[in-house]
């Protein structure tokens, strides 16, 4: 009897938390902008910027290097 393990979206999670923490870093590097604009404006467009910059972040698989070989002339 086999047992199916359930599928975990590693992914969403990661984004997640890639988010929240693209979030806190620009809310900290630009006070100046959030008291140009106010509180309200400035959380939604921090939101929507954190959102496009996750979105561009794919993750690639590691290709496996084979171990170079040095071709030596007869």
């Amino acid at each position: 009897m086999q047992t199916k393990k359930p599928a975990v979206k590693k992914s969403a999670a990661d984004k997640e938390t890639v988010r929240k923490a693209v979030t806190e870093q620009l809310q900290t590097t630009l006070p100046v902008l959030k008291e140009q604009l106010g509180e309200k404006k400035f959380e939604k467009r921090i939101k929507k910027v954190a959102k496009i910059l996750v979105a561009g972040i794919k993750k690639t698989p590691v290709k496996k290097s084979s171990p170079a070989t040095k071709k030596i002339a007869p």
